[in-house]
């Protein structure tokens, strides 16, 4: 027998959303509206760090690297979105959506890093000061963006290679993109193997990354809460907080959608739930970091200036 596993399937159709067609067009209009956002505030947030040269700091090394993330990672998957909402039937071919869910799965993880990467960032910069350059130095951070980067690959590589070894019967993904629980539930083979897989993998992340972001906080805010004055305790704060929002707001909704127990209705739920860390997430981000960030505010002011002239 041929060892190649051939799909019976050579095309998938993204049911989407919703069913009901009063709502195709509203929801059309709305998730265009977030995906401009995304893109613009992203991308200007990108422009805005390689033109000022006060920004070349490691923490907007690491911001720029966010935005980059955020603005490809809603592009994988929202423009094929958009189409779901306007066309009777929104075809994706089987290369065209395991390539979808190889690339979701190297940003998911990458933004995982790269958030992780910042909550190490802005504990040295609050509990050790005197030694940011050294601990935070430039070959620092780019070994950190290096290693997020390979370990991305890595695991999408594997997720994807455990995809591909799967026999599908069904062609009809009740979501909106190639997400991995609704390929699961079209395969007409053992999905143990790949499922012990994907499992390994979000615990090797949420081993590293969240216990790396707790304890930082928590040296962190010991560190707040030793410091005298209420002016320094407020500035350190709001330093600290956008990060946490950004945090909060990818990892809660990601865990939700992956860790909530599987029930008749529950892939109804992980879709609209998926709205957010595909879809609000990378939308919020660089709101988050740009109405309450000086230094970003002076640097789009001075941009503008610039051209405006």
């Amino acid at each position: 027998m041929d060892s190649v596993n051939v799909s019976l399937v050579t095309e998938f159709l993204l049911v989407g959303l919703t069913h009901q067609p009063d709502r195709q067009i509203p929801l059309f209009l709305l998730f265009l509206a977030m995906y401009l956002v995304t893109a613009l505030g992203n991308l200007g947030l990108i422009i805005l760090v390689l033109l000022n040269s006060h920004l070349h700091t490691p923490m907007y090394f690491f911001l720029f690297n966010l935005s980059f993330i955020d603005f490809c990672y809603s592009s994988v998957f929202t423009p094929k979105m958009l189409m779901n909402f306007i066309l009777r039937q929104n075809a994706i071919s089987y290369m065209q959506c395991m390539t979808q869910l190889y690339f979701f799965c190297f940003f998911v993880v990458s933004e995982c890093f790269v958030l992780t990467s910042m909550a190490y960032d802005r504990y040295v910069a609050i509990c050790n000061p005197l030694l940011y350059n050294v601990m935070i130095s430039p070959q620092v951070c780019l070994n950190l963006m290096i290693g997020s980067y390979l370990m991305a690959f890595s695991e999408a590589v594997a997720l994807t290679v455990c995809m591909l070894t799967l026999t599908f019967c069904d062609g009809n993904i009740n979501h909106y993109f190639c997400d991995i629980l609704a390929l699961f539930q079209l395969s007409c083979s053992s999905t143990y193997v790949n499922k012990l897989v994907a499992y390994v993998i979000v615990v090797i992340n949420i081993l590293f990354s969240t216990p790396t972001i707790f304890i930082s906080y928590g040296f962190i805010l010991s560190s707040i809460f030793r410091i005298s004055s209420s002016k320094g305790r407020s500035k350190a704060f709001s330093t600290c907080s956008s990060h946490i929002i950004a945090v909060s707001l990818f990892f809660g909704s990601g865990a939700f959608v992956y860790f909530k127990p599987s029930s008749p209705g529950s892939m109804e739920w992980a879709k609209i739930s998926s709205v957010f860390y595909t879809n609000v997430v990378p939308m919020m981000n660089p709101l988050i970091y740009s109405l309450k960030n000086k230094d970003v505010k002076i640097a789009l002011r001075k941009s503008l200036a610039r051209w405006k002239i």
